[in-house]
């Protein structure tokens, strides 16, 4: 069943802050094999002009992913998260990711569309520290397969 194309433009409220760890930034970048000194050292990061380590890009990716949690799980708009997979993924950065920040995130459905059967959802997430000033925007598709026999 098609998702209902008037959740195209619905925001749902911010998220709770979520406070940005060196700890959680270093083991990041660990996990992904990025030794960017820029990542564990606050001297490096200051070096490059940061107040303290910044996280690497696809970092803000878990606290966007589960922010547009809100949007899948919205009984409302009907996704069967069952037939899910991430399909992609970008960001538009007004300044890195940093230690100390505090960030929430503003989802908001920016598209709808189905193909051969298939629900593509697109969700942005607007992310903001807690000044309210603009950190990164990122960008999540999701494919919502066709059902067998559909």
């Amino acid at each position: 069943m098609a998702l209902d194309q008037s959740f195209v433009g619905r925001s749902y409220p911010p998220t709770r802050p979520y406070e940005v760890g060196r700890e959680k930034i270093r083991e990041f970048a660990e996990s992904i094999g990025d030794a960017n000194p820029a990542y564990t050292d606050p001297e490096a990061a200051a070096a490059l002009g940061h107040p303290d380590v910044i996280a690497p890009p696809t970092f803000v990716f878990s606290i966007s992913f589960k922010a547009a949690g809100q949007v899948v799980e919205d009984p409302q708009l009907g996704l069967d998260y069952s037939r899910v997979v991430h399909g992609d993924q970008k960001f538009a950065y007004t300044r890195p990711v940093r230690a100390g920040d505090r960030l929430s995130v503003v989802s908001t459905i920016e598209a709808i569309k189905s193909m051969a059967g298939n629900d593509i959802l697109d969700v942005r997430g607007e992310v903001l520290d807690e000044t309210g000033a603009h950190v990164v925007t990122a960008w999540t598709k999701l494919v919502a397969r066709a059902a067998e026999g559909e």
